[in-house]
């Protein structure tokens, strides 16, 4: 079974829902529409009796995070962030159904944040996380700053955010952020391997997913809140603007910390 959406394909095969992110010549990036097109395609999984949701990127990256060129920027960072970015991760942490993510090329920024909320994460050896927010004068979101914290503590976790560097796929296995490497020609296959294992498993899937999550759980709306706050003031200042003017002329930016 097949749905049209805008920003993504859908099929649902057997009770696998497949969710590929489709704008390639974005890098896959992110608008309001592809978050209205996800919502809508895990409405649909849900009514259709899935139980595991893949997800991945069309082309060569998953995703690039947020579109700063396409949607236009908010004076408010925070209002996207409780519109689009928290309700989905939200939504993705209480679902009933697993979630495989194949990592098959750069997801970066909030990109990261989907890659990282799998509950089995595989990746291309030649694909790599950025939190890159820090690099245009902005903060994690999209639970980045809880999802990777938990996954690699706070040390390694403010290493990524402070720096803002490639964490390639050796490294990432290493530090325990994803699962297992693929070669970049299996990587889907693998994941969907996985992924139907996942939906042929017993009832006991959905609820041992809420329980290891739960286990990490009890800060997260703490640091979501926290996240959109701090993404606020950082919207509001000189050094994102810059940021967002040299990523758009492609140079590097000159920040002078205000």
């Amino acid at each position: 079974m097949k749905v049209s959406y805008a920003t993504i394909t859908f099929t649902l095969t057997g009770r696998v829902a497949e969710l590929t992110l489709n704008r390639p010549e974005k890098l896959n990036a992110l608008n309001a529409a592809t978050f209205t097109d996800i919502q809508g395609a895990l409405d649909h999984a849900e009514i259709n009796g899935a139980r595991c949701v893949l997800l991945t990127g069309a082309g060569r990256a998953f995703c690039s995070g947020a579109d700063l060129a396409g949607d236009g920027i908010p004076d408010d960072l925070g209002e996207p962030i409780d519109r689009f970015y928290n309700p989905l991760v939200r939504r993705i942490a209480a679902m009933d159904m697993a979630l495989v993510t194949a990592i098959n090329g750069p997801a970066v920024g909030a990109g990261a944040g989907l890659a990282l909320l799998g509950d089995v994460i595989v990746m291309a050896r030649s694909a790599y996380l950025q939190l890159g927010f820090v690099n245009i004068g902005l903060v994690p979101d999209a639970g980045t700053t809880w999802l990777a914290a938990q996954a690699v503590g706070r040390v390694r976790a403010a290493e990524m955010a402070l720096l803002g560097e490639r964490v390639h796929a050796e490294k990432a296995l290493d530090w325990g952020l994803v699962t297992r490497i693929a070669e970049d020609e299996t990587c889907l296959a693998d994941a969907r391997a996985l992924a139907q294992r996942l939906a042929a498993g017993p009832a006991s899937i959905a609820p041992i997913r809420k329980q290891v999550r739960g286990v990490l759980e009890t800060s997260l709306d703490e640091t979501l809140e926290l996240e959109r706050e701090n993404q606020r003031a950082a919207g509001r200042t000189a050094d994102f603007r810059e940021g967002v003017m040299a990523f758009l002329q492609k140079r590097a930016p000159r920040f002078n910390g205000n």
